[in-house]
């Protein structure tokens, strides 16, 4: 069976994604350009979101000491001996908030990435309160002739969570970002967490419908994850009962759950994540790899026999 984004996969994937875009493999490839958020310098708090460790998704190769074009070289070297048949890159401006300076610093970082021959655009990770009009004009301008895409941290729809882990702004200021985003022309991605304290099962699943009446490209999922040394440990070790961490097999039926109700053109880049066992605080599910989980995922739609946006499709044939 083909499917409505064009394949015989279960799920509209980023993979396929990219490979009707660009006609072949493209590989993101995260570096780190220095950047801070208004929530850690100050300027809204100093604490930074309650769950936040950038190393543990960090690869090695990432530091702010090193340029970006040392990164980008190391990079594709680091990928080369992983993902062998890449050809092409999408730059990763990952760590922090990637819009977060004055906009000439941008336009050289940005520059920087594009002026290396083997890359083909840019992914520009960074909070909905950290764009404005210039901001958006610069990444247009870089668009004309490039694939620039921006991906937000939203990580909940609930303003109550968005409280509780001190992201600083709440999601109506979220869906005018990614608004904002979207009509200028650019890809627009956004990134969620799973378990987040406080949200059950059924807020996870409700949520899918305010993510699905944004104007987004793609989405990414994350399991919650507690790291070391980050305020949410303290809250952990003082509450331990606040917090729900599923089997993997457990996830794996929630997340078949929410993506029956994810609009089937959203392109799905992740929907669980992986970090090296140092990082973890509280119960993870070991040395699983990226790939082994979308296997997984794969296997459990199959035996479901149900897709992406399956509930979605079957409303709009009854109507």
């Amino acid at each position: 069976m083909v499917y409505p984004w064009g394949d015989t996969r279960r799920f509209n994937s980023y993979a396929g994604y990219f490979r009707r875009l660009f006609g072949g493999r493209v590989q993101k490839l995260s570096v780190d350009a220095g950047f801070t958020c208004p929530n850690r310098d100050g300027t809204l708090s100093q604490g930074g979101c309650t769950f936040c460790d950038n190393g543990a998704f960090t690869p090695s190769y990432c530091t702010a000491s090193k340029s970006i074009t040392q990164q980008i070289d190391e990079g594709i070297e680091f990928h080369r001996n992983r993902y062998r048949s890449a050809q092409r890159y999408l730059v990763y401006f990952q760590s922090f908030s990637n819009t977060y300076a004055p906009v000439e610093r941008l336009r050289a970082l940005y520059g920087e990435a594009l002026a290396h021959p083997d890359v083909a655009g840019l992914v520009i990770g960074t909070r909905p309160d950290c764009v404005d009009d210039e901001r958006l004009d610069l990444l247009c301008e870089l668009a004309r002739d490039r694939y620039v895409a921006v991906e937000y941290g939203i990580e909940s729809t609930s303003d109550a969570t968005l409280l509780s882990v001190n992201r600083g702004h709440d999601f109506a200021c979220a869906r005018r970002a990614v608004e904002r985003t979207a009509a200028r022309g650019l890809p627009v991605g956004a990134h969620f967490i799973l378990g987040l304290p406080g949200e059950s099962d059924a807020m996870l699943l409700a949520q899918t419908a305010a993510i699905n009446a944004l104007p987004l490209t793609s989405v990414k999922f994350h399991q919650l994850q507690v790291f070391r040394s980050t305020p949410m440990a303290a809250e952990y070790d003082a509450d331990p009962a606040r917090f729900r961490f599923w089997t993997l097999d457990e996830y794996l039926d929630l997340f078949v759950e929410i993506l029956r109700r994810l609009r089937p053109d959203l392109v799905v880049e992740r929907f669980a994540s992986e970090a090296p066992p140092r990082y973890h605080y509280s119960r993870n599910w070991g040395l699983v790899r990226n790939e082994q989980l979308w296997s997984m995922l794969e296997k459990r739609l199959e035996e479901r026999n149900t897709y992406q946006g399956e509930i979605l499709l079957s409303l709009t044939h009854k109507s």
